[in-house]
């Protein structure tokens, strides 16, 4: 009954057992520190446990780190949903690029969630992988740490068990009887009660070299496995940490790429720049003939949704003519009226004869060698290289367009390269777009391009980069 209370599987005879090792190994190891016996040690295997404690402190903090990053992203995901939801809310129906703005906020909650399950799938789970794995070993040292005890103790028992007295002939020395048993005994029966006594001395020396084998192959298993798994554990660590955090990089990359495909910065410039348009067209009405279909009375944003291709047109001539007019005005004097002499003219004031302009002063009327006599533009003029006029210090200077040129913008936000590939720019840059060598590296929404200014200074060593269509203005 006694037996029964202790649980399934555990008897007293066990359960003494384990006291007594319990007992013993706190007994060796107290005669260790006071020096009286001596310890098994292995210096390389102590620095592996070292190593191991440090693997497992800093894998620790990985895992706690990774789990705030996580954490924070899916915070971060609530805060865009949120505020995307909120602008979806508030943009009226009839409003430009409305379906567009709803899609928008749409694939930006999926591209955030996809991103958050990527990386718990991808980092976190192989986080949890790679540490589960760290317990059980250190389970098994502090076994080896109690079997090292248990052989150490075995290894001190046989040595003093075998330190018995011997004689010359290097048989047992038998010592005169002392206890009362064997005074009392007849001395024709004490050879009987020395062999007994050496008989009980041999199975002493007999359990105590059986124990000490016992004690010692079990030591040795696992210290054998251990010796193995604390090296290739310790370096497993390099490319744990390569992989995981290699994985997260281009989870990262790919989601701000993507992220930049569905930006809302496209529909809200023409919603803005057709609201602006409404103001123009209030104070200055289109005449009927446009067929725009505005009046005085009324004018909604709607209205122009069909003609944003001649409203955008109108709204770069009003620019253009604006630009003109400021340089033009540039050159007058500060009394409002223009100069006596202007450039080009000698000390006389009588302008001289500068190339295209006849003798007569009057300008030839065809100035342009890309266009026949008969006044219609050359077909092999197509084959001449791209150029642009640049001012220079009041005069103008032809400049050669890289090769592949197509067209010119302007960069309407700071971008920040993200890639080596990537083109760094700021906001006003005026960038010369060229065509991909390959097309079908160009991926929808990106352009490749240089500066238009890097281009002029440095030719063929300007820096050629790619970058995203929607940070930038056709001009």
């Amino acid at each position: 009954m006694a037996e029964m209370g202790m649980g399934k599987g555990v008897t007293a005879g066990k359960l003494a057992s384990n006291v007594q090792k319990k007992l013993t190994r706190a007994q060796e190891k107290v005669m260790q520190k006071l020096g009286k016996a001596d310890e098994t040690r292995d210096v390389a295997f102590e620095e592996g446990v070292i190593n191991f404690n440090k693997q497992y402190t800093e894998g620790s903090k990985l895992q706690k780190d990774l789990r705030v990053y996580l954490a924070a992203v899916q915070t971060m995901h609530e805060s865009s949903k949120n505020l995307k939801e909120c602008l979806s809310d508030m943009y009226e129906p009839d409003w430009y690029g409305k379906d567009d703005v709803d899609s928008i906020v749409e694939d930006t909650d999926v591209l955030w969630t996809d991103f958050h399950q990527k990386l718990v799938d991808n980092a976190l789970i192989s986080m949890d992988t790679y540490l589960g794995q760290f317990p059980d070993i250190k389970s098994r040292i502090a076994k080896r740490d109690r079997k090292l005890v248990d052989y150490d103790s075995a290894r001190h028992n046989h040595s003093s068990t075998n330190k018995g007295k011997k004689g010359k002939d290097g048989g047992i020395k038998i010592t005169k009887p002392v206890s009362l048993l064997e005074r009392a005994t007849p001395v024709w029966a004490q050879g009987i009660l020395s062999a007994h006594n050496i008989a009980q001395s041999n199975l002493s020396r007999n359990q105590a070299e059986d124990e000490l084998e016992r004690a010692q192959k079990v030591f040795e298993e696992i210290n054998e496995d251990l010796q193995e798994e604390l090296p290739s554990l310790w370096n497993s660590r390099v490319g744990f940490y390569v992989s995981t955090f290699q994985s997260m990089a281009g989870f990262e990359e790919k989601f701000h790429k993507e992220m930049g495909k569905v930006s809302l910065f496209c529909p809200l410039t023409v919603l803005s720049t057709c609201s602006k348009l409404v103001v123009i067209f209030h104070a200055y009405p289109l005449n009927d003939d446009l067929h725009v279909g505005v009046t005085e009375k009324s004018m909604d944003i709607e209205d122009l949704i069909p003609h944003l291709s001649l409203c955008l047109s109108l709204l770069s001539l009003s620019l253009s003519l604006s630009l003109s007019l400021f340089l033009a005005l540039s050159d007058w004097d500060d009394d409002g009226t223009l100069p006596v002499r202007a450039a080009g003219c000698g000390d006389d004031g009588i302008a001289a004869t500068t190339a295209g302009w006849d003798d007569d002063g009057s300008l030839p009327v065809r100035v342009d060698d890309s266009w026949g006599d008969d006044g219609v533009a050359d077909a092999t003029a197509a084959a001449i290289p791209a150029v642009a006029t640049v001012a220079t210090n009041g005069a103008s200077e032809a400049v050669e367009m890289p090769p592949g040129f197509l067209f010119k913008v302007t960069t309407m936000h700071d971008y920040a390269a993200n890639d080596s590939d990537e083109l760094e720019m700021k906001a006003g840059d005026i960038v010369l777009v060229v065509a991909f060598d390959n097309p079908e590296e160009q991926d929808e929404g990106w352009l490749i391009g240089m500066k238009e200014g890097d281009w002029i200074q440095n030719k063929e060593s300007a820096v050629k980069g790619v970058f995203p269509e929607n940070f930038t203005s056709r001009l």
